[in-house]
C-alpha cells in the first residue's frame, strides 16, 4: 500500500487529469459554461481545479490566495491548461464579489472552509468545498443551514462518494450480503507523514498576507510549520488526521450504515513518535457507539502496515463475511464456517483521478439541474462532524453521551465548549 499514498495519488491525479485538461478543449457555448472563482491555490487546488477542467464547459476565471507565490504558480499552470490567464486576488471578497463568476471552488485551510462559502450562498453562488466541511461542528451547521436558506448546490470534496468500487461496496453492504454487520473498522496508518521539526518563529514571508491568512483564528507570530500543508497539524486551523482522512473513509462507513448519528464517543491518543512543534495526535483511536453498530477509528504515523497489512481502509465485519474497502478496490472474505455458502469476491481499481473527475461532474450537473449532489451539505455536515466528535472526546479527556436533537453532549460543559471555535475580530460567523 505504500504506493498508494496521499503523494502517489495526487501525482497520479495531476499527470491524468492535465492531459485530459487539453484534450477537451471542445467548443461550449457560452451559456453553458460554468465560470469558476478558485479560493485557495495550495496542493489541493491543483487536483481539484484538474478535476474540473477535466470537463470542458469549466471556466477557471479567477483565482484568490493571501500568498502572491502561490498565485503565480497557479496562473502560470491554468494559462498554460486553457491557454488564457485567470484574474488574481489575495481577499476571498473580490472573488465573491464578481458578477461573472457562478462557482466558488474553496480549497482554502479548514478555517477558511465556513466564511467563505457562507457569503457565496449570501451572494447567490454555488459552492464546492474541500473537506472536512470546517473546524467545528457549530461552523458547519451554519454552513449547512445557510445553503439551504439560500437554495445553492453545495458539494463537499470527498470524492469517494463518486467512485464506482466503492459504491458496489456500499451496495452489498446494505443488500445484506455479507449479513448483519456489528461492526465497521477505518484505519489510517500513514509512513509518509514525517517529524516538521521546531523551526523558530520567523517574519513573515514577502507577498503574503498573513493577518488575512490568521482570518477568524487567534493571533499568533509566524512559523512555517503552521503555514500551508502543514497546517493541518494544529488545533486553530484543522483536526489533524481524525478528520483529513478520517473524513474520507468515516463517510464511506456512514454512507453504507444510513444516517444514525452517534449516541457515545471516547478517544484515546496524542503525540508518541512525533517530536516536532505539531499539536494534533500522531496516534489515536476513537470508539463510537452507534445504535446499531460500532465504529473505530485509529491512525498510525511513520508506518505503513495497517490492518490486513493495508495502508488504509474501511472494514465491515458481518456475520456472514467481512468486506475491506480502500482506494485499490474491495474484497469479501467469507466466515469459516459459512465459505460454502458465501461467495468470496475481490475488484481491484486505481483509478483514483478519474473518482475525483466524476465527483466534479455530478456537482456541475447539478449547478446545472439545480439538484442537490451526492456529497451534498446534509451529507458533509454528518461526516465532518462525526469525525470532530472523535476530537471533542480526545481534547476534553471524556467520554461523550450526544444528544443529537439538542446538538449538544449531555452534561458535559468541556464537550461543549469545543463545539465551536472563537473567531477573531472582526470575523464573525454569519
Amino acid at each position: 500500500m505504500a504506493g498508494l499514498s496521499r503523494r502517489h495519488l495526487l501525482g497520479a491525479s495531476l499527470t491524468s487529469a492535465a492531459i485530459a485538461a487539453r484534450a477537451q478543449t471542445a467548443s461550449v457555448a457560452p451559456s453553458d459554461r460554468v465560470r469558476i472563482g478558485l479560493i485557495g491555490c495550495g496542493g489541493i487546488s491543483v487536483a481539484d481545479s484538474n478535476a474540473f477542467l477535466a470537463h470542458p464547459e469549466s471556466e477557471i476565471v479567477a483565482v484568490c490566495d493571501v500568498d502572491d507565490a502561490q498565485i503565480a504558480k497557479t496562473a502560470k499552470r491554468l494559462a498554460e491548461l486553457r491557454g488564457k490567464q485567470p484574474d488574481a486576488a489575495k481577499d476571498f471578497r473580490r472573488i465573491i464579489d464578481r458578477k461573472d463568476i457562478d462557482v466558488c471552488l474553496i480549497c482554502t485551510p479548514d478555517h477558511w472552509h465556513a466564511l467563505p462559502a457562507i457569503a457565496a450562498c449570501q451572494a447567490g453562488k454555488d459552492c464546492y468545498v474541500e473537506k472536512p466541511l470546517a473546524t467545528s461542528i457549530g461552523e458547519g451547521k451554519v454552513m449547512r443551514d445557510t445553503a439551504r436558506r439560500y437554495s445553492r448546490v453545495m458539494q463537499m470534496g470527498t470524492h469517494w462518494r463518486s467512485g464506482s468500487h466503492y459504491r458496489e461496496a456500499v451496495e452489498m453492504v446494505q443488500a445484506g450480503k455479507i449479513g448483519k454487520v456489528r461492526q465497521v473498522r477505518c484505519w489510517a496508518y500513514l509512513d509518509w507523514v514525517t517529524d516538521c521539526g521546531n523551526p523558530p518563529d520567523a517574519p513573515v514571508p514577502a507577498g503574503v498576507d498573513y493577518n488575512m491568512w490568521l482570518g477568524p483564528a487567534r493571533e499568533r507570530p509566524f512559523n512555517k510549520n503552521r503555514f500551508h500543508f502543514n497546517f493541518r497539524w494544529f488545533w486553530d486551523y484543522a483536526g489533524g488526521l481524525m478528520t483529513d482522512w478520517g473524513v474520507h473513509l468515516i463517510n464511506i462507513a456512514l454512507w453504507a450504515m444510513g444516517p444514525e448519528w452517534p449516541k457515545s464517543v471516547i478517544s484515546s491518543g496524542g503525540k508518541y513518535i512525533l517530536q516536532d512543534n505539531t499539536e494534533t495526535p500522531d496516534t489515536q483511536i476513537t470508539v463510537y457507539d452507534f445504535p446499531s453498530y460500532t465504529l473505530i477509528w485509529e491512525h498510525q504515523v511513520q508506518c505503513g502496515l495497517g490492518p490486513d497489512r493495508r495502508e488504509h481502509g474501511v472494514m465491515f465485519t458481518g456475520t456472514e463475511a467481512t468486506l475491506i474497502v480502500d482506494a485499490r478496490g474491495w474484497e469479501v472474505f467469507a466466515e469459516p464456517k459459512k465459505r460454502s455458502s458465501v461467495v468470496e469476491m475481490k475488484r481491484f481499481s486505481l483509478a483514483d483521478e478519474r473518482v475525483r473527475a466524476n465527483h466534479a461532474r455530478d456537482f456541475l450537473d447539478c449547478v446545472k439541474s439545480r439538484k442537490q449532489p451526492v456529497e451534498n451539505l446534509d451529507v458533509g455536515y454528518h461526516v465532518s462532524a462525526v469525525a470532530q466528535l472523535g476530537n471533542i472526546a480526545l481534547r476534553s479527556q471524556s467520554r461523550i453521551q450526544w444528544d443529537q436533537e439538542a446538538g449538544r453532549a449531555k452534561g458535559n460543559d468541556a464537550a461543549n465548549a469545543l463545539l465551536s471555535a472563537p473567531y477573531r475580530a472582526p470575523w464573525k460567523l454569519a
